[in-house]
């Protein structure tokens, strides 16, 4: 018999222990990834913070589970786990995919009073606004070229037939999920929403990421890098002071 327990660890993963009153964060991967991704900001944060990073089916130790194709239903889940923990000041950080599946789980959160007070959506365009993408659709050889152009894998991964394998599924999955993805344009949050672009992104312009202002009533801010999809890799001490400031909104600041 599985637990309510057992079900709430394949999901949320805690690597390092946090102090009792501590802040939480909830950190959601990108298309492929896992939640060892966020390992490093666990690092840096804890124990100051509780950081929560999500565990999607169909990779890694998952990797047996079914995929989750579609980005609300794989919302709907991930709020049932989210639901019963204990309530505290809660930051949601997701890149890529994951910043739209933080969007619609901070929404569906706040339909049910328990939403994040900041939502830091990275490496995505407005939630309403849409491109004809079908990388899901194309072979494993368009797919591996997909993610080297956007240079978001380890070259490990990429030379290693076995793991790459492994992998495709969970990638193909989350194209998929995120390819097919709509949102109601008067779809918006309450809570804050920061924004984080790379100038060079190819899946996202400068005014695409502009967009999200259009779905928050609460405070908004863009911030624009240098760097294509994956610049948050060349800005780690940048990116963290973001997440600092929106986690202790009273001690940090946003850098210059």
């Amino acid at each position: 018999m599985t637990t309510a327990d057992d079900t709430a660890a394949r999901w949320l993963r805690r690597y390092h222990p946090a102090e009792a009153d501590a802040v939480r964060l909830v950190c959601f991967p990108h298309a492929g990834g896992s939640a060892s991704f966020y390992h490093p900001v666990s690092a840096r944060f804890a124990p100051g913070a509780e950081v929560v990073s999500l565990q999607y089916p169909g990779r890694q130790d998952r990797r047996k589970e079914p995929c989750v194709p579609d980005l609300g239903t794989l919302a709907d889940l991930i709020t049932e786990q989210l639901l019963p923990l204990d309530e505290r000041p809660t930051v949601f950080f997701g890149h890529s995919m994951g910043a739209a599946l933080a969007f619609e789980t901070a929404w569906r959160l706040e339909q049910k009073g328990a939403g994040p007070r900041t939502v830091i959506a990275s490496g995505r365009r407005g939630p309403s606004t849409t491109r004809a993408e079908r990388v899901h659709t194309r072979d494993d050889d368009g797919i591996v070229a997909e993610m080297k152009r956007l240079n978001g894998t380890a070259a490990g991964v990429l030379g290693d037939e076995e793991i790459l394998r492994m992998a495709l599924p969970a990638l193909r999955g989350d194209y998929r999920a995120i390819e097919t993805y709509t949102c109601p344009p008067d779809r918006r949050l309450a809570c804050g929403l920061t924004v984080l672009t790379g100038e060079d992104d190819p899946l996202t312009t400068v005014e695409e990421a502009e967009r999200w202002r259009d779905h928050t009533t609460g405070p908004f801010r863009l911030r624009v890098f240098t760097g294509g999809h994956f610049f948050l890799t060349q800005h780690l001490d940048a990116v963290n002071t973001e997440i600092a400031q929106a986690l202790h909104p009273d001690r940090a600041a946003p850098a210059a």
